[in-house]
């Protein structure tokens, strides 16, 4: 319950930001900047310069970032910029620290999936901190804000003037690259946001309410909902129970519908998210026993 609180807190948020800004900060020094991939942002911008005219990509993200931090006092309000600062000041002293590390990856293949892959669980992060790492993401959070958009969504669409440009800089090949590694970024991004697990919404529409019940309660220890239903075809009143298990139960729940139940018409969902008390066996029995 106390780590639960301490994810609740401010603290906690700002150790967000920090912890994605040196993801963020890593991915650029390692995949992107040596293979020469300007996926987008202000670190592609940078990349694109240090091509041109050997700038450290560090002070020029430092540099760009300052009427764009203003930006985001004026509109983002005061508690986001405070974040958005942090982040976009830790991110380019990264870089600066991890200049000389002596690991990169070249390849422009492998810097494009993997570097958006930790790209986009460094962004993640940082995005759930309810921070950013300046910049264009931080233009990305503000389309997020104004528009509804997801945040991979918007950073998709912001980031494709950079890699445009990038087609004229280096060429035609390596921006597709980059185009690769931003759209591997935007879904990385998304599912680290909404912690995606491995979990499944089962709905039975079934005439037997009551077996079905007692098999999810007695052999896999789950709760269910049940909601009455109207057949189109027949017209004949059903039930519907809905059930979210995780994987490995829900491998074990389709066995024993289709050995004691093969008449039931079941749907295996992916979910994506599960909020709320109830879900996790521990939180269940520790109910029950209140």
């Amino acid at each position: 319950m106390a780590i639960q609180n301490f994810k609740k807190t401010i603290i906690f948020e700002y150790i967000q930001v920090l912890v994605g800004a040196a993801i963020v900060g890593l991915a650029f020094n390692i995949f992107l900047l040596p293979a020469r991939l300007a996926a987008g942002g202000i670190s592609g911008i940078s990349t694109i310069l240090y091509e041109l005219f050997q700038f450290n990509p560090a002070y020029v993200q430092w540099i760009i970032n300052i009427p764009l931090l203003i930006l985001g006092v004026l509109i983002a309000g005061k508690e986001f910029s405070y974040k958005t600062f942090v982040g976009t000041a830790f991110l380019p002293f990264v870089i600066w620290l991890t200049a000389d590390m002596g690991i990169s990856i070249d390849n422009p293949l492998l810097s494009a999936i993997y570097g958006g892959i930790v790209l986009g669980i460094g962004l993640g992060i940082v995005y759930r901190g309810n921070g950013s790492t300046g910049g264009t993401a931080l233009i990305a959070q503000l389309v997020k804000k104004f528009t509804g958009l997801s945040s991979g969504f918007s950073q998709l669409l912001v980031d494709g003037l950079v890699v445009v440009t990038s087609a004229f800089v280096f060429n035609f090949e390596l921006a597709l690259y980059a185009l690769m590694s931003i759209y591997v970024t935007s879904k990385v991004i998304d599912f680290v946001q909404l912690q995606t697990s491995p979990t499944k919404l089962v709905l039975i529409i079934t005439e037997k309410e009551e077996a079905i019940q007692a098999i999810i309660q007695n052999e896999i220890n789950r709760g269910l909902t049940k909601i009455k239903t109207m057949g189109g075809y027949s017209n004949q009143e059903k039930m519907m129970i809905l059930c979210v298990v995780e994987q490995s139960e829900a491998i074990y729940f389709k066995k024993l519908l289709q050995a004691e139940e093969p008449s039931s018409f079941v749907i295996f969902i992916n979910a994506s998210e599960i909020l709320g008390r109830g879900f996790s066996r521990a939180k269940y029995d520790d109910l029950e026993i209140k």
